[in-house]
């Protein structure tokens, strides 16, 4: 089944021209949420949707771009939509996610005291394709990132590889290309500087074209139309477009 991609912003961390670097994933009558950042209710807003359009979350690591908007989207879907969303997280990130993240605006005595209260969790193994709809699969790669805190890059129906923030991993995704037969790889991209935590332009480059051809990049900052042209084989993902995959 072809896939379809709408980003809801591409820019990174520190971005103020590009929404946070979240997507919809969709199938027929299934829409998945990937990542869920402090800019995700307004990049929704912006297409004309909301948190009640989303079927589920999935979450690849707990940075605020990427998570800092699950406390509006809990207590939208507890007010607004009286309903629990499918919460979709490596089991190494529940705990942490509740204890250092969420609870100190979400927690409520005697009401609120989980992510169990607010979400319906689906603790995730890396490793393992789960089927999230009858058209999206997802199998957690845990990725390199921040010393010291887990991060997870996805692959979605054994075909689609959506990198979390993560260092540089030729090996990975040559494995992906050569032995898995991954066909689309979106990856983020530091466009300048050392990638002390990030995967930079110039490392990409350095991968063979073949392999470019297949990448799509996101989470870079505001001087991204300088770079136009300067990708080599690789292209450049745009914030509310429709993509198939």
């Amino acid at each position: 089944m072809t896939l379809k991609l709408q980003m809801l912003g591409t820019g990174g961390a520190f971005s103020k021209s590009f929404f946070n670097n979240n997507a919809l994933i969709f199938d027929e009558n299934f829409t998945l949420l990937v990542d869920c950042g402090v800019t995700a209710s307004m990049a929704l807003h912006a297409l004309g949707r909301s948190f009640g359009s989303v079927d589920a979350v999935l979450i690849t690591h707990i940075h605020a771009d990427h998570v800092g908007g699950l406390e509006e989207l809990a207590f939208s879907m507890k007010i607004q939509y009286n309903r629990k969303i499918p919460l979709y997280i490596a089991d190494s990130l529940v705990k942490p996610l509740w204890e250092n993240t969420l609870s100190g605006g979400l927690y409520q005595d005697g009401a609120i005291t989980s992510l169990n209260d607010v979400f319906d969790v689906h603790p995730l193994q890396p490793g393992t394709a789960v089927d999230l709809s009858p058209g999206i699969s997802a199998e957690l790669i845990k990725t390199q990132h921040i010393p010291g805190k887990d991060s997870y890059s996805i692959y979605f129906n054994n075909r689609v590889f959506y990198s979390a923030d993560m260092t540089f991993d030729p090996e990975l995704l040559h494995q992906l290309v050569n032995e898995r037969g991954c066909e689309v790889i979106l990856h983020e991209c530091q466009l300048e500087g050392v990638g002390m935590v990030h995967t930079t332009l110039e490392e990409l480059r350095s991968l063979p074209e073949y392999i470019q051809k297949r990448i799509y990049l996101m989470h870079y900052d505001d001087e991204i139309k300088r770079y136009e042209g300067r990708t080599d084989a690789m292209h450049i993902l745009e914030q509310q477009r429709i993509y198939e995959l």
